[in-house]
């Protein structure tokens, strides 16, 4: 704006066009001679009509437990805005502390675990915990999960366990107490003999396990077979009304829901339940007053057999590195895939181009991905491709393209040169595996 002759303020009407044109060449110094910053892109300026316009793009920003917030009235978003070059400071973990020291009763959790850490079937499976945990805050009650095997991470208090009951099943560590394990024994006669104990000692109000195929389903079933127990399987929901806590499940092949009295035993569904986000729990470690049974099982677990990654099929893949139009040095890229130990994917684009095969391709036009990381290399992120990964546990994104829509789906985005970034990983791979030898 301007002043003209009667001194009242007048406004530049150009400018203001350009202000609301993001792809003029002179729009970020219009909108800082404007706004009188030198940030780029404020959530707020002023349109043809004198009302505020927001910026669609800057409406978001980070909250204090690393959640995205909507800012309305762009007031934290332009004070939180720098150049990207500038490094933000990492945001204190402001999450409330609960610790449950006298529970009046125990919600046992087994989760699925797979590689050691907590899923996201096993978080929504925790939040369902806590849900029946705090439904009466006169009579708190404490979410016990009992672990078998090695255990990757540290983030069971973030997802709601109150009591960490962490057993072991290597033939050669029978000491069933806290402590970790390079092998996880599949052993279910020994873990079910091992829940029955925890049912007779502790007596769990409610028992909860992941309906899935990665082992809770059968163990639950198991379980409700030696408890005597008609479990509710496939609950999506778990609801309280006049008559008490009832459950829906599905039923009758998923056409059909299932609505009954919540038993002692429940098999859940994924999504269950929204994942604890604003709470921290004391998962404190705890043993039993009486030794765990030890029951030698019928069948003998020779560990894992090494499968050469570019013969496992992409459904069934649990990391994945998918190339796309970004990729140049398909050596290079293929070379990454077998140093890493990775499923190889692609995009359509690479697929019509002739690079990859038709059996690699992943999207609503190729295969859907359940992988629990999928590295997407220079792939720009169709509406097809983003369908296609949607069950994917965690996305990591390698673009040139600061906006492309890949990044917003992505966890964790680098920008850069495809090529370039793929060899500088195959060259820190290379370095852990010398250290890993010398030592």
């Amino acid at each position: 704006m301007h002043n003209g002759t009667d001194s009242f303020p007048r406004r530049d009407s150009r400018k203001e066009r350009i202000a609301r044109n993001r792809l003029h060449p002179d729009h970020n110094a219009v909108l800082a001679e404007m706004h009188g910053t030198s940030r780029v892109g404020p959530s707020l300026w002023a349109g043809p009509n004198g009302l505020a316009r927001r910026n669609p793009h800057r409406v978001g920003f980070s909250g204090p437990n690393g959640i995205k917030r909507i800012d309305r009235s762009g007031a934290q978003t332009d004070a939180s805005l720098n150049l990207r070059t500038e490094r933000q400071p990492v945001a204190a973990d402001r999450r409330t502390t609960v610790e449950i020291e006298t529970p009046a009763f125990l919600i046992a959790v087994v989760p699925d675990l797979p590689g050691g850490r907590l899923s996201a079937h096993d978080r929504d499976l925790l939040g369902l915990a806590r849900q029946l945990a705090d439904a009466d805050p006169a009579v708190p009650g404490a979410v016990l999960a009992i672990v078998f095997g090695a255990i990757r991470e540290d983030g069971f208090g973030t997802a709601g366990v109150d009591r960490l009951l962490h057993t072991l099943q290597h033939p050669a560590d029978r000491s069933f107490g806290l402590g970790a394990s390079s092998h996880t024994e599949y052993s279910p006669e020994a873990r079910l003999a091992v829940l029955v104990d925890v049912e007779r000692e502790l007596l769990p109000c409610h028992w909860l396990l992941p309906d899935s195929p990665m082992g809770g389903a059968d163990l639950g079933r198991r379980l409700a077979a030696r408890l005597s127990e008609r479990p509710a399987t496939q609950v999506w929901q778990i609801n309280q009304d006049a008559d008490g806590k009832r459950c829906n499940g599905l039923g009758a092949a998923g056409s059909t829901d299932i609505n009954r009295p919540l038993p002692g035993l429940v098999l859940a569904l994924a999504e269950c339940a929204e994942p604890v986000a604003m709470t921290r729990h004391a998962a404190r470690p705890m043993t039993l007053p009486e030794p765990l049974s030890r029951m030698p099982g019928r069948i003998q677990d020779l560990g894992a057999v090494a499968v050469d990654p570019a013969t496992v099929a992409l459904d069934e893949a649990e990391f994945i590195l998918a190339a796309g139009r970004g990729v140049s040095d398909w050596a290079g890229f293929h070379n990454a895939a077998a140093a890493l130990g990775a499923t190889e994917g692609a995009s359509r684009v690479a697929v019509d181009d002739g690079f990859m095969a038709r059996d690699r391709q992943v999207g609503a036009s190729g295969t859907w991905v359940t992988a629990r990381v999928y590295l997407a290399v220079g792939i720009s992120g169709a509406i097809q491709h983003l369908q296609g990964i949607k069950s994917c546990d965690k996305v990591v994104s390698i673009n040139l393209d600061p906006d492309c829509d890949m990044n917003k789906r992505a966890d964790l985005t680098v920008i850069g040169d495809a090529d370039e970034i793929l060899a500088a990983l195959v060259a820190l791979q290379q370095r852990i595996e010398e250290k890993a030898d010398a030592a």
